[in-house]
């Protein structure tokens, strides 16, 4: 029996020819990261154990995006350990606070190669795998013995495999179709698997669109959410690797025909409608047209999951569709890096977004954490593009979170209440 893509790149990094489900592997891993949050525990358990140097000081990258600029005494205070320890070990790839969330810039940077293994210090590192690497996200102490050692155990774990068909209807995007899945099998439907997303419907998506699918993987509990490379993957890799001036070669590594999958979902999209999350899990999957007419307060666009170019481009299109949005309630957007934000100024898509009354906030996490922006009040309620509507993620205990595709968002908007984007 062959292999699936997430076993046979556990496999090559593990030096094995072949390995099997619940096999326990050390895997070489090709890149690591951590942020401002989670990169301080980890900097300390190095001093405490008495590790004086990182294995290698270009496959680590450092970035701050979840309090920036500092929000806090103890934020600046990590801050500065960060810079020190960046300085001490000579770390080639660090990105301070101008670059935005490390989920959208190490794709941007060229630091995820396909048929590699990547970590991270955050749950939502599992976005990477749609680039063809197994990326998962590890604590902080696990992340130390990798900035030790290089490598790290792995159980290899067993396959869920999505076959996704179908043609999306206008108004519904990968969001939508990743909550939908995410409602089917539930929050821990997919616990310690590899979710692998495959058929027409990915294969027609866009890499952003297909990072949102990745992204939300963990939301079901699995340890990655993977989709096979195909020509899209590799001509984005070529030209990040090019803009980057990184000299970096890569294999593309596909499962076998013959590979086995503990399960196969066959989800048909064709009638698929938008939805939403609602409170307070993500797994609370409803139509939107179930829930319309509930009055909001707020509406966060950005994110890791959905604060890409075409996010700012769908949800803008549907304010100035409409032009305005209600004079009742607030609009955080925030893009998920520099990159994005410069692509989005070029555009004019910034400025039209102040133009209706919405605020920009730089490149960060932003309301996604109820840090700094858009933190919500009791009682109040808001849709967000992100991806966690568990209690208090926003902000207050009392408050109230909306998960929904930025097209969905923008609707609401414009109507100051939930809304499905076909009914405005």
């Amino acid at each position: 029996m062959g292999m699936t893509i997430s076993e046979k790149i556990l496999a090559k990094a593990s030096g094995k020819d072949k390995v099997s489900p619940g096999d326990i592997v050390m895997a070489k891993i090709e890149t690591a990261m951590v942020h401002d949050i989670t990169g301080p525990l980890t900097v300390n358990t190095l001093k405490k154990e008495g590790i004086n140097k990182v294995w290698d000081n270009e496959k680590i990258v450092i970035l701050f995006d979840h309090q920036i600029p500092a929000d806090s005494i103890t934020a600046a205070e990590n801050h500065k350990l960060m810079r020190d320890f960046v300085r001490e070990q000579n770390i080639k790839n660090f990105y301070d606070i101008r670059e935005g969330v490390c989920h959208q810039v190490l794709p941007e940077k060229g630091h995820v190669i396909p048929g590699t293994v990547v970590v991270g210090a955050d749950s939502h590192t599992c976005t990477h795998g749609a680039f063809g690497a197994f990326a998962t996200g590890i604590g902080s102490t696990d992340m130390a013995a990798v900035f030790a050692t290089g490598e790290l155990w792995f159980k290899v774990p067993e396959t869920l495999y999505f076959n996704i068909t179908g043609e999306l209807s206008p108004y519904v995007t990968s969001k939508d179709v990743i909550l939908h899945i995410i409602g089917e099998v539930g929050f821990d439907g997919a616990t310690y698997k590899a979710a692998q997303y495959g058929g027409g419907t990915v294969k027609n998506m866009s890499i952003a669109s297909r990072m949102t699918m990745s992204n939300m993987a963990i939301e079901m509990g699995a340890k990655t959410g993977i989709i096979e490379p195909d020509e899209k993957t590799i001509k984005y890799i070529k030209e990040v690797i090019g803009r980057n001036n990184r000299n970096r070669s890569f294999e593309v590594i596909k499962g076998d025909e013959d590979a086995e999958y503990e399960e196969v979902f066959e989800i048909e999209v064709n009638d698929l409608e938008p939805v939403f999350a609602c409170p307070h899990a993500v797994d609370n999957v409803k139509g939107a047209r179930e829930v319309a007419g509930k009055p909001i307060d707020q509406v966060f666009i950005g994110s890791c999951t959905n604060g890409r170019l075409e996010d700012l481009r769908a949800a803008i299109k549907i304010i100035e569709e409409h032009g305005c949005i209600s004079k009742d309630i607030r609009v955080v957007v925030t893009p998920a890096s520099k990159e994005v934000m410069l692509a989005a100024m070029d555009e004019g898509i910034i400025q039209k977004f102040y133009k209706y009354g919405c605020v920009v906030t730089n490149p960060s996490c932003s309301a996604c954490m109820g840090a700094l922006y858009g933190i919500l009040g009791p009682g109040e309620v808001g849709v967000a593009t992100s991806n966690r509507n568990f209690r208090g993620r926003e902000g207050s205990l009392d408050s109230e979170v909306y998960l929904a595709s930025p097209i969905t968002a923008a609707a609401c908007a414009v109507k100051g209440e939930l809304v499905d984007p076909r009914d405005l």
